[in-house]
Order: structure tokens, then sequence, then C-alpha cells
């Protein structure tokens, strides 16, 4: 198992280091390609994701004992909350600081400090997503194949959106150490295994930063998404998930 989790991991870091050279990501009304992997995307949060975080809430209820954990019993999602409120915040922050770039230096990007703080963030977000790959609820091929396929589609977008937030700093360090946090997070695995109750903790906070992406990425409005296409990539993921 860990041969191909390293091979999906290696996958992962295609994605990032040459999802640059697609040439639909810039279409205005979005390619039909595009609008189904938004469909995948959408289709793995609700049909895997949220069930996972249930499971990962029954974990918690289960392993806490101390008075002074109860705050965890049944409020795993409110942790996937504050994940999404943070990568929300993160989000915001990137338009202001692209926003005043424009009117005060006529850039078309974000400050360097920001960069920074939204590469962080999302190197640590790469980095569970890697860790995940060896100890996440995937117990066979199948089921980490069909991991893969969703995150790869989702990291195609996301890539697209930091690209466009930070420019060519993005593509000159921002790609690699994004591509570097995967093969970080696979080797922490390997290497390590978290207790279980971290993991639903940082599981939950992960949810929710990819439910705030996804939604983000996946349905924007100004972008004319075709639907059908995006319902032909929900559909078809979803059966797919059904029957794994």
């Amino acid at each position: 198992m860990i041969f191909t989790t390293f091979i999906l991991a290696a996958g992962f870091v295609a994605v990032h280091l040459f999802s640059r050279y697609l040439p639909f990501l810039d279409n205005v009304p979005r390619s039909r390609l595009l609008s189904a992997a938004g469909g995948i995307s959408v289709a793995y949060v609700f049909i895997h994701l949220l069930p996972e975080l249930n499971k990962h809430n029954e974990i918690l209820d289960r392993n806490i004992q101390s008075q002074a954990l109860m705050f965890f019993e049944n409020h795993t999602y409110i942790v996937a909350m504050l994940g999404l409120a943070f990568f929300y915040g993160l989000e915001r922050m990137v338009k202001t600081s692209k926003k005043k770039q424009q009117e005060e230096n006529n850039l078309n990007r974000t400050s360097k400090g920001v960069f920074w703080i939204h590469i962080t963030s999302f190197f640590l977000y790469n980095g569970l997503i890697g860790y995940l790959l060896l100890h996440g609820e995937q117990e066979s091929i199948k089921g980490l194949v069909l991991y893969f396929i969703a995150l790869a589609v989702h990291f195609i977008t996301s890539d697209h959106a930091l690209r466009e937030a930070h420019k060519e700093i993005y593509d000159r360090i921002g790609r690699w150490l994004l591509a570097g946090a995967i093969i970080t997070g696979w080797a922490i695995g390997v290497m390590v295994e978290v207790h279980e109750n971290i993991i639903a903790v940082l599981f939950a906070l992960l949810a929710g930063g990819v439910i705030l992406n996804v939604m983000k990425e996946e349905l924007p409005e100004e972008r004319e998404s075709n639907f059908w296409s995006f319902a032909a990539g929900l559909a078809a993921y979803t059966i797919l998930l059904l029957l794994a």
C-alpha cells in the first residue's frame, strides 16, 4: 500500500507542477471539462467528506473522557466550521490585498506578505491531504483512487485561483512548495502515525477548508459554468462512490 500511496502522492505533485499548462482554465464560459470537474468535487464533499466527518465525530465521542476536552464531543462540525471560517478569512485577506496593490502600485497581485501567509496555510492543507493518503479512511486501492480523482480535480481549480491571486511568484515558488507539502505529508505518514483523536480534529479543520474551496472555485457565478457538464460529473462520481 505504501508504494501505491507514493504513486498517488506523485500524481498530486504532477497536478501542482503542470496544471498551469492546461489550456481550458481561462475559458469564459467555463469549459465542459472544468464544469464536470466541479461536479466531481461537489459530489466528493457530500457523498464522502461529510459522512467521513461524522465518523471522526464518533471517534472523538468514544475516546474523549476528560471533562477538559468535552468541548470536542459532538462538536466536530464546529471544528469544521472554524476551518471554513479560517479559509474564508484568508480569501478576504487575499482579495483586499490584491485590490490595495492595484490601487496603490498598479499591480494585479497580492503583496508578498499575504502570499506567504496564503501559501503557508495551503502548505499545511496539502500536507494533511498527503498524510491522509496513508492514514485516512481509504482502506483499498479503489478507495484511494477515488480519493485521488476528487482531490486532483480540486487541486487543478485551486491552483488556478492561487495563480490568479499571486501571479508569477506562485509559479516560481508557490506551486513547488505545495507540491513539496504533499510529499512531506506522505513521508510523515510513513514514519509517524498520529493518534486518531488528533487526526479527527485535523480532518475536521481540513473538511471545512475543502468545503469552502470547493464551493468557491467549482461554483463561480461569473464564469457561467456549464450546468449539464457539472451535473454529469456530479452523477458519475456519485455512482462511483456508491459502488465502491
